[in-house]
């Protein structure tokens, strides 16, 4: 403990505070869209911002003091993302059970040390195509409000372009609050209903079927492992922390087993967020950058005690708002995996048309555009590559 109070900084703190901050401000609004097309209740949807923000909470901050690394962990966004398209044909019970076998087979990848193995036998392209096809709809979202609040969504717009523009690091979080400004003025929403409230959980009873498990559990463990851990982890070495897979997996799938009976979804390590507790920003010293990492779990630790005022926040909004943050929260995500899908020649076409499949939102006997993909757009690439494509 000396120690700890000992490397304790303010930078650290801060940036620890910011990484929360985005998170809530981007991320989570793609949360929000899943419980509309859910239609759960406002109590099931404080219990869900309690169980990932308690999720991301403890493992962030027991890998953090235990790795002593800056390791930031939140919920799966393109994991969220594939709720919006499932629900409400999937049932919340079936979600419910697709989370816990996910954390199950993560879990089982992670400690059997096959982790690299497992992302080497997916095609990069395959899978960024995958995660460009899910999140592309959220893109598009953003600027189909346009025809029904206009104002609000051009005015949310070039506040992002101003922000990108001038301040890149902050942009996300001045979004949120111009967005929330100019919800009020131009569209007349009331910020009367935002209380400050302990969140109170909600016991969900799971249902395994095999319907949820193709549609919902191996695409969410695909993104997860591909689009969460892996650049994750390589945000973490990058920036000279030689920590391994192994004990960060095991933690956080362990944790998303309780949370998952609550509506948390798989805990993975941040991949967008990781960069603002691992810079100089942070910390000149790196050895002291883990301090960021604990701050960032005890902050989303009180944001989910106060899961209940977030909701309250959100649900006093138009739904344009949540639409237009979630899409240009997710540029940045769209453009990168559109990038790795189409980078390597080989996969081209084969990555293109995995993102087509899944962008189309498809679905054949039960099973989502997502899985099918990875299928039909895997097949295409060991037709096209022959032994080439095994090697």
């Amino acid at each position: 403990m000396s120690k700890f109070f000992k490397d304790l900084s303010l930078p650290a703190i801060v940036a620890g505070f910011l990484a929360v901050l985005v998170s809530y401000s981007g991320p989570l609004a793609i949360f929000f869209q899943a419980g509309a097309s859910a239609g759960i209740s406002t109590e099931m949807m404080t219990s869900w911002v309690w169980a990932i923000s308690m999720g991301a909470a403890i493992s962030g901050i027991v890998l953090s003091i235990w790795l002593k690394a800056p390791v930031v962990t939140a919920w799966s966004a393109p994991g969220t993302a594939l709720l919006v398209a499932l629900f409400p044909e999937l049932s919340l019970n079936e979600a419910i059970g697709a989370y816990i076998t996910a954390a199950i087979i993560i879990f089982i990848i992670g400690v059997s040390g096959t982790f690299d193995t497992f992302v080497r036998a997916i095609p990069k392209g395959i899978a960024a195509g995958m995660m460009a096809g899910i999140l592309f709809q959220f893109g598009v979202g953003a600027f189909t409000a346009i025809e029904t609040t206009p104002a609000l969504a051009i005015g949310m717009l070039v506040s992002y372009v101003v922000f990108r523009r001038l301040f890149p690091k902050y942009t996300l979080v001045l979004l949120l609050v111009a967005g929330v400004v100019l919800a009020v003025v131009l569209e007349g929403a009331s910020l009367s209903g935002v209380r400050w409230s302990i969140a109170v959980p909600q016991f969900i009873q799971p249902e395994w079927t095999l319907g949820s498990t193709l549609s919902l559990a191996i695409p969410l463990v695909l993104v997860s492992l591909t689009g969460q851990f892996l650049p994750g982890m390589a945000i973490l070495q990058g920036a000279g922390y030689p920590v391994k897979a192994k004990p960060i997996i095991g933690v956080t799938s362990l944790v998303s087993l309780p949370m998952a009976f609550f509506g948390g979804i798989t805990t993975v390590v941040a991949a967008i967020t990781a960069a603002i507790c691992t810079g100089k920003d942070a910390h000149e010293d790196p050895s002291r950058r883990y301090i960021a990492g604990v701050f960032n779990g005890v902050f989303y630790l009180v944001g989910g005690l106060f899961a209940g005022t977030i909701v309250s926040l959100f649900t006093s909004l138009p739904a344009a708002f949540v639409a237009v943050l979630a899409g240009l929260a997710l540029l940045g995500a769209i453009a990168g995996n559109l990038f790795s899908a189409l980078e390597e020649g080989s996969h081209r076409e084969a990555s293109l048309i995995t993102f087509i499949v899944t962008a189309s939102g498809m679905s054949l006997f039960g099973l989502s555009s997502a899985f099918w993909g990875v299928v039909i757009g895997y097949g295409c690439y060991l037709v096209l590559n022959g032994s080439a494509g095994r090697k």
